[in-house]
């Protein structure tokens, strides 16, 4: 699978709140390095699969709407915008943050993320 198969695989599934699946797409030494409203945060795998079940706590769904996804060997540029739904309400569905993300692939798998967001 190439590497912009597999990172729409990311934003096109549940991934992003859901554990399991994340697992089976990140590369043993993924890394996470996330310039945020709150700065700089560092990631590592086991992170970054702990943030996935804290996230799929607080939002019971997620939509991922690509904007642009630009693909060249083994790295992958998307931006994107995250629209959830809540546990206090599940049926309105909002807009959490616009992200722009670079991924670095490794044998097949989610290696490095450089991630920027700006909340909605």
């Amino acid at each position: 699978m190439s590497a912009r198969k597999i990172v729409e695989s990311l934003y096109k599934s549940d991934a992003i709140i859901n554990s399991k699946a994340l697992d089976t797409l990140l590369h043993a030494d993924a890394s996470l390095e996330w310039q945020s409203s709150k700065g700089l945060v560092m990631m590592n795998r086991m992170e970054m699969i702990a943030l996935s079940d804290e996230l799929s706590k607080a939002y019971p769904s997620s939509r991922i709407e690509i904007g642009h996804i630009v693909a060249e060997n083994q790295k992958v540029a998307v931006r994107y915008s995250q629209y959830v739904s809540t546990i206090e309400n599940p049926n309105e569905e909002m807009l959490l943050a616009h992200f722009m993300v670079v991924w670095e692939l490794k044998d097949g798998k989610l290696f490095k993320c450089y991630q920027m967001s700006q909340l909605s």
